[in-house]
């Protein structure tokens, strides 16, 4: 399939022949849940911990006689109805990762991306450079698309000098085609890829 390439101006320069293997994979929705679900669960941190009735500090000696004080029945002071006592159910360390298989990130990705493009939500780029590293050379860009939604950029390789101009736009975020993932994707409404990236990507999942 052809597409039309854009500079950073948005004016047309050309196009570009898109595999249809990469660009054309059908959509697998149930498939993207899950790579994004294992995604989100693997970036947790899982370390949240409080204390028992059995780890807080104190004793187990009864507080005070069982009957005939006027107070409610006590026995321990170490109990989650007093200040300072255990939790219940206590949230612990724990592992919250979950497995996906190479072949099915891959095919998430793919069957994203072609579903962007079949939406017209995804734009080839000539290349993306910010020479100054200035915010106002990343803002003009999106100024000249009109894109007020959230954006991703995707590049070919690491690049200083574009990294410190989206830096302080919070709605565009950058990213190379090494590090691109399925949740990138889907949670912008507008991907942006340069030429040099599309074809690192086709090279690296060709058929």
């Amino acid at each position: 399939m052809k597409a039309k390439v854009y500079n950073m101006q948005n004016a047309e320069v050309g196009q570009i022949t898109l595999k249809d293997d990469i660009f054309g994979v059908e959509y697998n929705e149930p498939l993207i849940h899950e790579v994004v679900v294992a995604y989100n669960a693997n970036n947790r941190q899982g370390t949240k911990s409080t204390l028992t009735r059995s780890e807080v500090r104190g004793h187990a000696k009864k507080p005070w006689a069982q009957k005939h004080t006027g107070h409610a029945r006590q026995g321990s002071t170490k109990g989650p109805q007093w200040t300072g006592g255990g939790v219940v159910f206590a949230p612990k360390p724990r592992d919250f990762s979950k497995k996906v298989n190479k072949f099915a990130r891959k095919y998430a990705l793919l069957s994203a991306l072609s579903q962007k493009l079949a939406q017209k939500e995804v734009v080839i780029l000539d290349e993306f450079k910010c020479e100054n590293a200035k915010t106002k050379e990343a803002q003009a860009f999106l100024n000249a698309f009109g894109e007020k939604s959230t954006a991703l950029v995707v590049i070919d390789g690491v690049d200083k000098l574009a990294q410190r101009a989206t830096a302080n736009i919070e709605k565009l975020s950058l990213t190379t085609i090494d590090t691109l993932n399925v949740y990138q994707v889907v949670s912008n409404k507008k991907v942006f890829m340069t030429k040099s990236a599309v074809k690192k990507l086709e090279e690296a999942y060709a058929q």
